[in-house]
């Protein structure tokens, strides 16, 4: 099925699934991710509404239908698996992978893809700790909130991290917060201040997290 889409289709499938995961998703959010006109959004959701992948309800937005749901979820195994075949079998790093794997993701068949994943072990989630759907169009929910909602004194691990700035990824990487590393929040200021957490169990060193970071950091309750 997914094979036949064009890659502006499969674009607009993923992208309404992260904005909406499950629910509705505004035409105005589409067209700010995407970086394309209002208007443009609005002939696609029509095409796309007409070929059976979304339901659009004015006032509400944009939801996928079943159809359309394991069309979006396709193009994520694609991307997820890609990410991590190329760090894990290339040497890629995670700070740079996510641009080669939004390329590859159209290009690649889904036979290839199942090699790879066959080669990698049937990952169960990609190297910035996002789940990997399955071939049937599964995937998991994992029970995470942002490191900015966690109380001081709670021990956490960090479960996923946003793959598409290079830049943070890269301070991540430098500071030794990467995906299932255990954190403790020892403290945070008043009136959306700073985090420090105190990262590790055994060699531990406290690092100073700011609200805009922390909030785009999901961790899980240890």
């Amino acid at each position: 099925m997914t094979a036949t889409l064009s890659r502006s289709v499969e674009d607009y499938l993923k992208t309404i699934w992260q904005l909406a995961k499950g629910g509705d998703a505004a035409t105005s959010e589409i067209a700010a991710r995407l970086d394309v006109a209002p208007p443009s959004v609005t002939g696609m959701i029509k095409r796309l509404a007409e070929a059976g992948h979304v339901v659009h309800e004015p006032y509400r937005g944009v939801r996928l239908t079943g159809q359309g749901r394991l069309a979006a979820l396709a193009v994520i195994r694609r991307h997820r698996i890609i990410e991590t075949y190329l760090i894990t079998k290339l040497g890629y790093d995670w700070s740079n992978v996510h641009e080669e794997a939004e390329r590859l993701e159209h290009a690649v068949s889904d036979t290839l893809v199942e090699r790879m994943s066959f080669a990698l072990g049937h990952p169960r989630y990609d190297p910035h700790g996002a789940p990997i759907p399955t071939p049937e169009g599964e995937i998991e929910e994992i029970a995470c909130v942002a490191l900015d909602q966690v109380e001081v004194g709670s021990r956490v691990a960090l479960r996923q991290v946003g793959d598409d700035d290079p830049e943070r990824l890269r301070y991540l990487k430098s500071i030794g917060l990467m995906p299932s590393t255990p954190l403790e929040v020892i403290d945070r200021q008043p009136f959306g201040g700073p985090i420090t957490v105190r990262v590790g169990d055994q060699d531990t060193r406290d690092r100073v997290i700011g609200p805009e970071l922390a909030a785009c950091l999901l961790v899980e309750r240890r």
